[in-house]
C-alpha cells in the first residue's frame, strides 16, 4: 500500500516554479514528434493560400486589373492579395499547431501532465508550444514569401520586413490560441476556432479594400486580429507604408501577452492544483 502511495506521489503533477529555464525541452521534444509525422499532414496548410492566389490573384486578377491600397496607392490586384495570403498562411500555421494539437496534449496524451511533472514550469511549456506553432507558421510564410517573388509580387525593397512581421502575426496567433484552446474541453467546442478563422478570413480585407463596406461594419473588421496583420504584411509588401503600422504592431504585441498570461496561469490552474 505505501508503495503504491509512493509511487503516485512520485507521477504526479507538483508546484513547480512558474518557469524553470528549460523552454528548449520541450522545443526539442516538439521537433522529435514532428518528424515521426507525415509530411503532407504539415505542408497542406501551406497549399491553401497558395490555390487561392494562382486562382484569384493571376486569373481573376486579370479581369481586375488594379485596386487601390488603405494609403491610397494603386497596385495590381494579384499585388493586393498576395500580402493578405501571407498573412493568412502565418496564421494558419500557428492556429493549427496552437489549437488542434495542444487540445489532444491538454485532453487525451496528458503531455502536459507529465510535463509538470519534472522541474518544468508552465511558463516553459507554454512558451515552448507557441515556439513550436510559431516555427510552423515561419515555414508557411517563408514559402508563401519565395512564390510572391518568383511571380514579381514584391513590390519595394521593404518587403524584406515582412518576413519578421509575418513571425509577428504567427506569434500572436500562436499565444492567444493556445490560451482559448486550454479552455476547451469538447471537439465540438473546437468546432468554434474554424468558426471564427473563416470569416476573419473572408472580411478582414484579404480580397478587396476595406472601404466597399460601411463605416460601422469597418470598426468590427478593423478589430479583428487578421485586418491588422493584412493591413501590416501589405504596406511593406507595397511600399504604402504610414504611422499606423506601429498600431499595428502595438496590436500584436499586446496579443502576444494577453496570451501567454492566460495560458501560464491556465496551464497551472490546471495541473499545479
Amino acid at each position: 500500500m505505501t508503495a503504491t502511495t509512493s509511487t503516485e506521489h512520485d507521477f504526479a503533477p507538483r508546484r513547480s516554479a512558474l518557469y524553470a529555464g528549460n523552454t528548449r525541452a520541450v522545443i526539442h521534444r516538439g521537433f522529435l514528434a514532428t518528424r515521426s509525422t507525415n509530411g503532407l499532414v504539415v505542408l497542406s496548410g501551406f497549399f491553401e493560400p497558395v490555390f487561392y492566389l494562382l486562382s484569384l490573384g493571376i486569373g481573376f486578377g486579370a479581369l481586375v486589373g488594379t485596386v487601390q491600397t488603405s494609403t491610397g496607392q494603386e497596385v495590381p490586384y494579384a499585388a493586393f492579395i498576395a500580402p493578405a495570403l501571407l498573412a493568412v498562411s502565418a496564421m494558419n500555421g500557428a492556429v493549427y499547431d496552437s489549437t488542434w494539437n495542444v487540445f489532444f496534449k491538454l485532453n487525451y496524451s496528458r503531455l502536459y501532465h507529465g510535463m509538470l511533472a519534472t522541474s518544468l514550469g508552465p511558463l516553459d511549456v507554454a512558451l515552448g508550444e507557441i515556439f513550436l506553432a510559431l516555427v510552423r507558421g515561419a515555414m508557411y510564410a517563408v514559402g508563401f514569401m519565395v512564390i510572391m517573388q518568383v511571380f514579381g509580387l514584391n513590390l519595394a525593397w521593404t518587403a524584406l520586413l515582412a518576413l519578421p512581421a509575418v513571425l509577428l502575426i504567427a506569434f500572436g496567433f500562436a499565444s492567444l490560441g493556445m490560451a482559448i484552446t486550454s479552455y476547451m474541453k469538447t471537439f465540438n467546442q473546437m468546432d468554434w476556432i474554424a468558426f471564427i478563422m473563416l470569416p476573419m478570413f473572408l472580411f478582414s480585407a484579404t480580397f478587396y479594400p476595406i472601404t466597399v463596406y460601411p463605416q460601422a461594419i469597418q470598426w468590427v473588421i478593423q478589430a479583428l486580429p487578421l485586418w491588422h496583420g493584412v493591413e501590416l504584411v501589405r504596406g511593406l509588401t507595397t511600399g504604402a507604408l504610414s504611422s499606423m503600422m506601429l498600431v499595428h504592431v502595438g496590436y500584436y504585441l499586446v496579443m502576444i501577452a494577453i496570451g501567454i498570461v492566460f495560458t501560464t496561469s491556465r496551464l497551472r490552474a490546471l495541473f499545479l492544483k
